[in-house]
């Protein structure tokens, strides 16, 4: 898909999308590009820029992006990361087979279930870890 920003003999900007820049062609010459204000068939494509992230995609853009950032920099200074031995670790610590302490990790949907069903406390957290195991 490929989307144009268009401008009509009437004055009005406007955007379409289109499969590719052919399909644009074609559906203009059959006169089915209309203005999406006024309905004009004279319609051309406007001088576009080129679509440029211009921030950094690490900086939260929202307050609701920053709360999370927040509770995972949280979480990450004040637990362990396990990987995808969370399930374990967290099944040893609450039968008391290993030193309870704070940890986040990975679980397949299965065994966080099954934790739960045995009363486990966990809980999902809204992000994915920047750690990683191998």
């Amino acid at each position: 898909m490929i989307r144009y920003d268009l401008h009509c003999d009437q004055g009005h900007d406007f955007d379409g999308w289109f499969r590719n820049s052919e399909g644009f062609e074609t559906l203009k010459k059959a006169g089915q590009v209309t203005c999406a204000i006024c309905g004009s068939a004279s319609v051309e494509k406007a001088l576009m820029a080129p679509g440029v992230a211009t921030r950094d995609l690490q900086t939260p853009r929202n307050p609701q992006e920053t709360a999370l950032e927040k509770l995972r920099e949280q979480v990450e200074a004040n637990s362990d990361y396990v990987g995808m031995s969370f399930a374990a670790e967290a099944r040893a610590m609450h039968q008391g087979d290993a030193p309870s302490r704070a940890i986040h990790g990975e679980a397949r949907l299965e065994d966080a279930r099954k934790l739960l069903e045995d009363g486990i406390p966990v809980a999902p957290l809204p992000f994915r870890s920047r750690q990683r195991a191998n």
